[in-house]
């Protein structure tokens, strides 16, 4: 990601406005989050739009886990491992990365922006890309429910992601029952229900093909880190259409 290099020299200026930028300033001691015309011109010519999205990608992801695995009020050597987990094996970040990561996350640990502060920020950058939101909800879960439970009161901050990102009951539910181990899974990562048509089945799995192609999601200004995440999740659509077609017994 280009814009690393600009945070660590100090040179990009005034990178993001609001709670997201207030938790990039602290962490980089530079005062990305101030809102006036001049300072948002600037941030122009600094940043590409492209650049821009990654940036408010990749800070408000480690800035609502940070939320989410204080909310329950102990923080466990568990939850701090499943975060370093999700960054070397699901996100494939270099050390350089992860380290930034880390400093984000422990910033937004014990910053006063709070966890519906950032996910509001996160939906006026995202709102016309539902691929991306997504994206954070599937991160939320899976890193919430490493420890093998998943809290009312962290189930309660997802839940309320999901409505800021205008995510109905079953949409949600859905996106949840993926991490539930039984058959429901598969039809939850296409977006459907057992009791659907094998033609309805067919259509939906054809629909989050092309929505969640690797070159689709390239062109929507997920950082390069995220890539992998998100093919893993293309191929989580076709494995889980193949199981389905198995079970079903139709071409």
């Amino acid at each position: 990601m280009a814009w690393f290099g600009k945070l660590i020299g100090g040179t990009i200026g005034f990178a993001l406005g609001g709670p997201l930028g207030a938790i990039l300033g602290t962490t980089f001691g530079h005062a990305f989050d101030s809102k006036n015309e001049t300072d948002n011109r600037y941030k122009k010519t600094l940043l590409s739009s492209g650049e821009q999205a990654q940036l408010t990608f990749f800070v408000a992801t480690f800035s609502m886990l940070a939320k989410l695995v204080k909310v329950d009020k102990s923080i466990s050597k568990e939850e701090i491992d499943s975060i370093e987990k999700f960054m070397l094996h699901d996100l494939g970040l270099n050390p350089e990365s992860r380290r930034i990561a880390m400093n984000i996350f422990h910033t937004a640990m014990d910053s006063q922006g709070t966890f519906r502060d950032f996910a509001a920020q996160f939906y006026e950058e995202f709102q016309s890309q539902p691929q991306l939101l997504d994206l954070m909800i599937d991160i939320l879960l899976r890193v919430s429910v490493a420890d093998g439970f998943l809290s009312e009161d962290e189930e309660n901050l997802i839940l309320s992601a999901a409505r800021t990102f205008k995510f109905t009951e079953e949409e949600y539910r859905k996106l949840k029952s993926k991490y539930v181990r039984n058959f429901e899974k598969y039809f939850a990562i296409l977006k459907s229900k057992s009791s659907d048509s094998n033609d309805q089945i067919k259509k939906h799995y054809r629909k989050l093909v092309l929505e969640y192609h690797p070159d689709t999601i390239a062109s929507k200004g997920l950082p390069e880190e995220f890539m992998k995440f998100a093919n893993d999740k293309f191929r989580e659509i076709q494995e889980a259409y193949e199981v389905i077609k198995k079970e079903r017994r139709f071409g």
